[in-house]
């Protein structure tokens, strides 16, 4: 089987010591993480943690099937990129200087879709979103003119496919008033 990329969704109760958890399951099998990111889901008092990982898709089933035996998981699913809307943010930190009577920057900036999001004496930082060859391309043009500092957040993503989770928990909500 060929390895592709895939994105994990994995949904939890808010406690501490559970992104430990969820990450244990990975290195036990020695999966590198290419991007993690975690954050409040549309419901209230569930986290979402959203997971980019390079395997095969037997194992991204035998992870999720892992991940959901994991006390204070409610649910987790696995989607292609062709299943998933996502984008990242970068920021960018490069010297005012090569500003200075240079159309190069502003024609930069305008290609690659930038913003401008502080301007110091010393320094400007500039955004970009997108997809991570998108914002790595940025950056590897600023390195010919000179950048202090860049980072790029892990994937924020959203499925096409409606949201599992309402489901699932729709079921839940179904099977304890029936019982």
């Amino acid at each position: 089987m060929e390895k592709q990329q895939f994105t994990i969704t994995v949904f939890t109760e808010n406690y501490s010591g559970l992104m430990s958890r969820v990450v244990s399951v990975f290195s036990r099998r020695h999966i590198n993480i290419e991007s993690l990111t975690t954050s409040q889901s549309s419901q209230p008092d569930i986290h979402r943690f959203t997971i980019v990982v390079q395997v095969t898709e037997e194992m991204v089933r035998k992870l999720v099937a892992q991940l959901e035996k994991q006390v204070d998981v409610l649910k987790a699913f696995y989607y292609t990129s062709e299943e998933v809307v996502y984008q990242e943010i970068a920021l960018y930190k490069v010297p005012t200087h090569v500003f200075s009577n240079s159309e190069n920057v502003e024609h930069l900036i305008r290609k690659h879709n930038a913003r401008v999001l502080v301007i110091e004496p010393e320094f400007i930082v500039l955004e970009k979103t997108g997809h991570e060859h998108e914002t790595t391309a940025f950056f590897h043009e600023l390195e010919k003119i000179g950048i202090y500092e860049f980072v790029r957040s892990g994937r924020v993503a959203i499925v096409k496919p409606m949201e599992r989770l309402n489901r699932y928990l729709k079921e839940l909500e179904t099977e304890q008033t029936n019982t």
